[in-house]
This record gives C-alpha cells, structure tokens and sequence, in this order.
C-alpha cells in the first residue's frame, strides 16, 4: 500500500511511473457486501490512520473514497491489566473530530488501485517479481518476472517498497538492524454484542498489548500480541474457545463478544535499515523501518516517506541523482528515529513486568490521564516528528522550474 500510495503521488508529475507488484489487486468491490462480514481474510486486517494519514490522502483525491469504509476514532481507552493504571482520551477535547480512522487493508488497496487505473503516466505491472537488480551511478537495471516471462526494465530511480526483507535493499548493499521481540501478532475480526462506537482500547497484558480497533461495521479489527506458543494455539482452537480466552484477557469493555472472522498471525520484530537510500535507489515503508504495531503507527511512518519522497523527485530533472536523495535522507532521518525509539520504548517499558515498574508505569498512566499537555502531544502523534511535507500541508507538490502541478 505504501508503494501503490507513492505511484499514486507521482501520477501527476511529468515522472514516467512503473509500480510492480507481486500479486495482483482484488476485483473492484469497494462497495461490496462483504467488507461488512465478520468472517474475513486476512486481507482484511484493521489499518489505523492517522490525521496526518488522512491530510495526505485528501491531498492526493482518494480520502472521500476511503472514507466510505473507515470509522473514526473518537476516543482512546488504554489500560494495564491486572494493575490500576489507565488513561482515557477523547478527541472533541482537543478540537479535533478524531484522533484517526481504521480502514480494512482491502479497502484501502482497492482504493488506490483504482484511482492509479485512471493515469496514464503510471504502469502497472501486476502480478510481477523483481528477481535482481544492477545498481550504477548512471542508471539502474531490473530483473523482472512476469508470469515466466523474464523482462529488463531500465529506471533512473527505484523504490524499494517491498518489505523489511527487500530484495532491492539488499541489491544496494544496504544492511538491516533487527530486534527480535520474540513476539507474534494474532489479528481477526470479532463482533461483539455491543457494536463498537468510535472507541479504541490498547490494554497491556502480561503477554503482550492487546488491541481492539472499531471499523465501519461497528464490529473490532483484533490486534493480539503473544509469545510464539499461545499465538499457535489461538489460531488452532475452535471460534467459541478463541472467543472465550479473548473475553478472558481483555475483559468486558467492549460488550461481550460473539463471533471471530479468520484468524492470521505475524512474528514481530523492528527491523531498521542503516540508511534509506543507496544509489539509483530509495526506501520506503517497512523497506526502511518496520515497527511494532503497539502504537498503530508504522503505515503512518511510510506515508510520510511517500509524501517527501514525492515532493523531492517530482520536480526533480534527475530523480534518482545522489543530491536528490540525499536531501529525501536527511529529511526522513528525524521522523523515523522519533518514531522508532517512541515505538520500541513502548514495547519494553509495557513489556516489563516487575512490580517496581509495574507501578511506577500505573502512575505515569494516571498522571498522563490528567495531564491536557501530554495528551495534546500525543495526539498529534501521527504528524510525525519535524517539518512537514507539503502533502501534508494539503498543498500540491512542486512543479518544476518552481510550477506547480494542478
């Protein structure tokens, strides 16, 4: 989504476009019947947008469409189970009509993929492969594989937006920094008896956090986070099991749940490349930093790779030229370091189980629960850290020669 997001950005810049994706989109259901099914793929799987999300996506022309199947968050309910620590946040007390949006990654998807069908300056080559890629000063040469049929492509810039393990990372030379948190996400959709209403609940676990995020058909996207073993379990026992250790771990603020959709699990680790540009090469999304979902934030993050990267090689004579992406490093270096450590501290301060700190991170809850400033910061999470891009400013990107693209 992050790479068909960034096709999308420079579709209306004078850049001949080429997006190749592995496997090819769904059939145009937007509207479909289906997304309001509990019994859901993994396709389906919640995507938290943030404000800063959504600033760009109107910018781009698609929020309306989105919009159609997301639900806002109005208010944010975070816990610490076993323990007296919580926090409450509610959006209209910091003027805003939400502190985000949940969307379906379907949804999403088929959004994009439809909006990209209707410009001409960008290719989609779908379903294809990038099987490798040559690297020089001068120019950059790829390998693909279109249903067996081996084709070279010639660009003065790629993307790299294939995955904490990318291929083209690699073919830059580019290494990785990986934690592993030793960790699996669990993710469904569940319906409860009592419809979700804008609420969204993180509550902390000796496990792991645990995450229920409402969706436009008032049912919950699941975010469980839990040791490898209990993972395995969870996506093997019947529904009503899973249904009965859920309610057993998060309690009962969301009603009493009823039913589960597929279940589909993910291990979890931070992955952080050493840099986010090689030569003739740029990193985007989890190509460049893949986080922990604990703060819903990594799709966020890549968005606003998209968005500098956007306005830095729209304009440019030489998209891929060293200065170019240079200037795109040293722009992303500030946003993904904050968000990285504000991630990752997240997860081993609320992973920590003592009783010391245990109670010393109740405290904080409870002072953060009553401190405005701390949640107003907070609540501009999703902006990022430092300047913002112009997309997300809802200003069009540069044209060039200073001429702006209409």
């Amino acid at each position: 989504m992050v790479g068909a997001s960034l096709a999308l950005a420079l579709a209306a810049t004078p850049l001949s476009v080429v997006m190749i994706e592995a496997v090819p989109p769904d059939p145009p259901a937007i509207a479909a019947g289906s997304e309001g099914d509990a019994s859901v793929s993994f396709d389906d799987r919640t995507t938290a947008l943030g404000n800063g999300a959504r600033r760009i996506f109107e910018t781009l022309g698609a929020w309306e469409q989105i919009a159609r199947q997301a639900a806002s968050i109005r208010q944010i309910h975070v816990s610490d189970a076993g323990r007296f620590g919580f926090a409450r946040l509610r959006a209209e007390e910091h003027g805003l009509a939400a502190f985000g949006y949940t969307v379906s990654n379907r949804h999403l998807g088929q959004v994009i993929w439809q909006a990209l069908r209707t410009h001409a300056r960008v290719q989609l080559l779908a379903p294809a492969r990038v099987r490798g890629a040559q690297l020089s000063a001068a120019q950059a040469l790829l390998t693909i594989d279109r249903q067996g049929a081996p084709t070279t492509l010639r660009a003065r810039l790629v993307v790299a937006a294939d995955g904490a393990h990318s291929l083209v990372k690699q073919a830059a030379g580019i290494g990785s920094r990986s934690s592993d948190y030793r960790q699996v996400a669990v993710v469904c959709v569940v319906r409860t008896d009592s419809p979700a209403t804008g609420v969204a609940f993180e509550r902390f676990t000796d496990t792991g956090p645990l995450a229920l995020l409402p969706r436009f058909d008032r049912s919950f996207g699941v975010i469980w986070t839990l040791p490898p073993e209990a993972a395995a379990e969870q996506l093997t026992c019947t529904p009503d099991e899973f249904c009965r250790r859920l309610q057993q771990r998060f309690g009962w603020r969301a009603g009493r749940i009823v039913s589960v959709g597929t279940r589909a699990s993910y291990p979890l680790s931070l992955v952080h490349a050493g840099s986010s540009i090689g030569e003739r090469v740029a990193l985007i999304g989890n190509a460049a930093q893949a986080l922990h979902p604990i703060a819903a934030q990594g799709f966020n993050l890549g968005l606003r790779d998209v968005a500098v990267l956007a306005e830095l090689i729209g304009p440019a004579d030489d998209p891929g030229a060293a200065s170019v992406l240079e200037d795109y490093a040293s722009r992303r270096a500030a946003d993904r370091r904050g968000m990285i450590r504000f991630t990752d501290q997240l997860v081993r301060v609320f992973g920590e189980r003592s009783a010391l700190i245990g109670a010393a991170r109740d405290l904080a809850l409870l002072l953060f629960d009553l401190s405005p400033p701390a949640k107003q910061a907070l609540s501009r999470l999703s902006w990022g850290f430092g300047a913002l891009p112009r997309l997300s400013r809802g200003l069009p990107l540069p044209g060039r020669r200073g001429q702006e693209h209409g």
